[in-house]
């Protein structure tokens, strides 16, 4: 298969392209590295040093034979899209790219308003150019478990089917995000979904728990394929910046009282649930969403007594396996008693 990775430099998409490559699949990757200008914003960067987009595509060719075709642009920029659309014509759309951070989108108003335009509009010219373009392409969109909020009631794939005043039908989950970036996400949502009913597209929409993890098969055959790892307070995803502050002996950043429960998914697991949808695609004019997380961490906190770090935050934490994506698909992540193994 043709498949064409959107947000190939990002923490996520860049793995995503090399496992799909090693699999055999002609791959391309577009991205305006415009992450790395946020991190600069905030004075953050990666644990370990990530090489540019264009040098680890040439690493990966010399490591393994195998090219991954690069596109530069914005995906804000509909003549960009279309252009990459019309010299790869994909088969798959994996789409990441987009602002991934809730807490940069509400640092201010500039940044919640960038981030809403970023993410819906670029959302926006993938789905009018796969229709002018490729209208047989089948989109897979990264979407999140956050667009939900923590409802006091079981949270469904999607769609709900409600029994009202003696009528009854399937409709949209309710959603109840916490943050702006959250909400470009429900507006992506329901702009997908749109796009399917009235233009006959295929998506497929992964409401993905919380990733943790740098490693794949992948980014060990060379250092110059490493994925960003971050732990800062804007890019840093909860689990892997408190595996950080762990193994640093730093006081846990907790969030709130220190009771969330949240679910959250390996990044190898990831990338495995974004090839089931690639290789068990929608059908022509279907909207679907699949809640994805392995994992579920209840983190345990409290003052600690200690007389070297009185009144610190201390936390423990266990877990519990909960669901997979499909029977053909199993969870092949193990996890260990300390969090450097998690990283």
């Amino acid at each position: 298969m043709r498949i064409l990775v959107l947000g190939g430099d990002g923490y996520l998409g860049w793995p995503t392209a090399m496992y799909l490559s090693k699999r055999g699949h002609a791959v391309g990757v577009v991205d305006n590295f415009a992450k790395r200008r946020w991190e600069m914003e905030l004075n953050v960067e990666p644990l370990i040093p990530i090489r540019t987009l264009h040098d680890r595509v040439k690493a990966w060719e010399e490591v393994t034979g195998r090219r991954i075709e690069l596109f530069v642009g914005d995906l804000r920029n509909y003549a960009v899209v279309e252009s990459a659309l019309e010299t790869f014509r994909p088969d798959a759309l994996v789409h990441y790219g987009e602002q991934p951070s809730a807490p940069y989108s509400m640092i201010d108003h500039n940044r919640a308003v960038f981030t809403q335009m970023n993410n819906v509009a670029g959302t926006l010219n993938v789905l009018w150019s796969m229709k002018k373009v490729v209208p047989e392409c089948r989109l897979v969109k990264l979407g999140t478990m956050g667009e939900y909020g923590t409802p006091n009631i079981d949270i469904e794939e999607g769609f709900i089917e409600i029994d009202h005043r003696g009528r009854r039908d399937v409709l949209p989950f309710p959603k109840q995000a916490g943050s702006f970036y959250h909400l470009s996400k429900v507006h992506d949502s329901h702009n997908i979904m749109f796009a399917c009913r009235v233009w006959k597209l295929a998506s497929t929409d992964l409401n993905q728990g919380v990733v943790y993890g740098i490693t794949t098969d992948e980014t060990g055959l060379d250092e110059r394929l490493e994925t960003s790892f971050h732990y800062d307070e804007a890019f840093g995803t909860a689990l892997n910046r408190f595996c950080v502050q762990a193994v640093a002996g730093i006081p846990l950043t907790v969030y709130g009282r220190g009771g969330q429960r949240r679910g959250f998914l390996n990044i190898r697991d990831t990338i495995q649930c974004v090839e089931l949808a690639i290789l068990n695609p929608a059908r022509c004019g279907e909207y679907r969403v699949f809640n994805q997380f392995t994992k579920r961490f209840l983190f345990l906190s409290w003052r600690s007594s200690s007389p070297s770090r009185p009144g610190s935050w201390v936390s423990a934490c266990r877990s519990v396996t909960l669901r997979t994506l499909g029977s053909s698909w199993m969870n092949t992540i193990t996890i260990r008693n300390t969090p450097s193994s998690w990283i």
